[in-house]
């Protein structure tokens, strides 16, 4: 599914990356906490996230996400928003809680890049 296909989909607002709405994105993942991001993403993933602060641009870009799709109507900062132009990863934002966000877009065939928490090598507490 190409990310203007996605964009209609969640109602969404590109704030970065007009220009790279033809990219084609197949598997998605979303956390608010970035060390689950960098320990269960994969490079070439989608992040769904409520965070808008400029480590969400910093954790995609070490970790090869491809694009961002913030919920719940957030903005990020101005430096966010500098840094995503910076390192040419399309930002946009939907009104759509995560929760529905996840739905809309698995409901259209794009898959998980995180996998089942009991197939990852962390200890139970």
């Amino acid at each position: 599914m190409t990310l203007q296909e996605m964009k209609e989909i969640l109602n969404a607002e590109v704030i970065v990356g007009h220009d790279q709405l033809g990219m084609e994105i197949k598997e998605a993942g979303c956390a608010d906490l970035m060390a689950d991001v960098l320990f269960f993403g994969k490079a070439g993933m989608l992040l769904l996230t409520g965070l808008t602060n400029p480590n969400v641009i910093e954790t995609a870009h070490t970790l090869g996400v491809v694009a961002i799709i913030m919920v719940r109507g957030k903005r990020p900062a101005p430096e966010t928003i500098r840094r995503a132009e910076e390192l040419r990863i399309p930002l946009l934002s939907t009104q759509y809680i995560l929760f529905e966000t996840v739905g809309r877009l698995y409901v259209k065939g794009v898959n998980s890049c995180m996998g089942k928490v009991e197939e990852s090598p962390l200890p139970n507490p």
